[in-house]
């Protein structure tokens, strides 16, 4: 079965033009309807077989015996089907043999052993192919060895109408030995549970990299222009230019799997693929024009191919670990490694809705603000009126005393229209942070997080973090803006927008003295009466002291309820 998948992915000819008709055909053959097989089993006596028959032409003592054929063999079960798995390797084995002679073409005798077994999984395919051959190939060996000592064996080999003679095989029998070894040697690929690992395992062959060898791999799949620039420079910077990735150098290879919208590439996708192939710090696959169009199919069909790029990961063994790790990557770049589903569950459980999350390494001064414990507001709108009206009454508030960081975020999808607004924010107060494209790295980040919970599964009904998100990408549409206000630590944020907000900011004289008291976030809150609960909560917390940190009501990053405070003294 290697050798059929192998040409998946040779270059298109006439000849793997009736291939590609071959392999789809093998394709609609696969019919899986639930039965299991312990593959693992059926392999390892598989092995054996093969061993013991090309090891020696002296027969094996007892003491030699596997003891795992001896008690385990025999118990191998197929869960699922009334037929026993003796029967089904036999039914192989006979198709095999009876068209050894040359009988119809290759095309037809692939499909009845294909068709055999188009019931299981591809895994089990590979192996009960392998265990049909190998017990052939065990049988014939058993009896030339007792031949001509053994009387049965004689009788035997001349039913089979066997040679006497094999020596004049012993050629045909070394190429058999060491096709064989190479089958042993590679049996990792039959114990792959899926046709995903069949899928990356010749995706990487083809790439011939020995670098790859061993290494975790993500493949990254997409059409020949890959993504948006803005998005691409994003993706570049958190796989490589992330703080954290020098803690990681080397721990895994990103290669690039470039596939056509349609089945012949344009010259634009010719001219995109040799732009960014010689352009970004990742590996790419050669030639991508010449992959098979049924690794094509399959990346579309197990790994959920569109149109949006996705970023398949695969572990040193080959194993597919998250079928799309994009957005894993953009919300968190190398803290997310090893890119799994695991580990992305686990770094949601220890996130919350905070200002770390929403601008993670975007500007290192909105960084720096954050671990000093600044007061920040990020807003946005592409409403100029509004936007001058908004930054009138926050100038205003500033000149009363409140001290806070202005950071003008625009909107989803930002137009020209946001350009002039950045022109006239430098005009009326002298500067913004954000370019144009760290603003787009802001909503593309924001992308990501919802695009995360959704795919675990959350719903925004019950995840505060995935109901904030929403929120806000949702703001678009609206004349009207929207600002976040928080700081580092403590992790609080609240949202405000359209009329709530102006109200707020026109309140500030009667709540602007709790600030210090309360911290700005729960000034707001408490200003608003946005508290959920008096009542404090019961999830654990503690929080360390620093020098100016505000004392007395605290709010619950997770319910947004007030905090209950014991003092502990370390």
């Amino acid at each position: 079965m290697n050798s059929l998948l192998a040409q998946y992915l040779r270059p298109h000819s006439i000849s793997s033009m009736q291939d590609d008709v071959l392999i789809k055909e093998l394709f609609l053959s696969h019919d899986p309807d639930g039965r299991r097989l312990d593959s693992e089993q059926v392999l390892r006596a598989m092995e054996n077989i093969m061993c013991y028959a090309t090891a020696s032409e002296v027969p094996v003592s007892d003491e030699h015996v596997d003891a795992f054929a001896m008690n385990n063999a025999s118990n191998i079960e197929v869960v699922g089907s009334q037929e026993p798995l003796g029967h089904t390797i036999c039914k192989i084995a006979r198709e095999i043999l009876c068209k050894c002679s040359g009988e119809g073409d290759l095309h037809t005798r692939t499909m009845i052993v294909f068709d055999l077994v188009g019931n299981y999984r591809w895994d089990a395919k590979v192996v009960l192919v392998l265990a049909a051959f190998a017990t052939s190939y065990g049988e014939f060996w058993l009896i030339m060895q007792l031949y001509p000592r053994n009387l049965l064996a004689v009788s035997v080999a001349m039913l089979k109408q066997l040679p006497c003679n094999v020596s004049m095989l012993k050629p045909r029998f070394k190429a058999l030995s060491l096709l064989v070894k190479a089958m042993v040697e590679n049996g990792d690929v039959c114990r792959n549970p899926n046709s995903n690992a069949i899928a990356a395992w010749e995706l990487s062959s083809f790439l011939g990299v020995s670098e790859l060898k061993d290494n975790m791999v993500i493949l990254l799949v997409s059409k020949p222009e890959l993504l948006p620039l803005e998005k691409l420079f994003l993706l570049v910077h958190q796989t490589y230019d992330h703080p954290h990735n020098k803690n990681l150098e080397g721990s895994y290879k990103i290669v690039w799997v470039p596939i056509s919208s349609s089945e012949t590439w344009t010259d634009v996708e010719e001219r995109n693929f040799e732009l960014f192939s010689c352009s970004l710090p990742w590996y790419s696959v050669r030639q991508p024009q010449l992959l098979n169009s049924a690794v094509v199919n399959l990346i579309k069909q197990e790994w959920n191919f569109k149109e949006e790029p996705i970023m398949v990961v695969l572990d040193s063994q080959g194993m597919v670990t998250n079928s799309n790790a994009l957005d894993m990557v953009l919300i968190w770049g190398a803290r997310g490694y090893p890119f799994s589903v695991t580990r992305e569950i686990e770094l949601w459980q220890e996130e919350d809705w905070t200002l770390p999350l929403m601008i993670d390494e975007i500007h290192p001064l909105l960084n720096k603000w954050v671990q000093e414990g600044r007061n920040i507001c990020l807003y946005g709108s592409e409403n100029k009126d509004w936007i001058i009206e908004f930054n009138a009454k926050m100038m205003e508030i500033r000149r009363l005393g409140l001290q806070v960081d202005m950071v003008f975020v625009g909107v989803k999808n930002p137009s020209e229209q946001v350009r002039n607004v950045l022109a006239t924010i430098n005009q009326e107060m002298h500067t913004t942070l954000l370019s144009f494209t760290e603003i787009q790295f802001f909503w593309y980040r924001l992308e990501s997080i919802r695009k995360s919970k959704l795919r675990l599964g959350k719903v925004a009904d019950t995840d505060h973090t995935l109901r904030e998100v929403s929120a806000l990408l949702n703001t678009e549409d609206s004349d009207n803006g929207w600002a976040v206000f928080g700081k580092g630590w403590p992790p609080d944020i609240v949202r405000l927008q359209g009329m709530q907000l102006m109200e707020c900011l026109n309140l500030f004289p009667d709540w602007g003295g709790n600030v210090a008291r309360r911290g700005l976030v729960g000034a707001i809150r408490n200003a608003l009466g946005l508290a959920v609960s008096s009542e404090p909560c019961s999830h654990p917390n503690v929080l360390h002291y620093a020098e100016g940190s505000p004392e007395g009501i605290v709010v619950c990053e997770k319910c947004k309820r007030l905090l209950k405070m014991f003092v502990v003294y370390e």
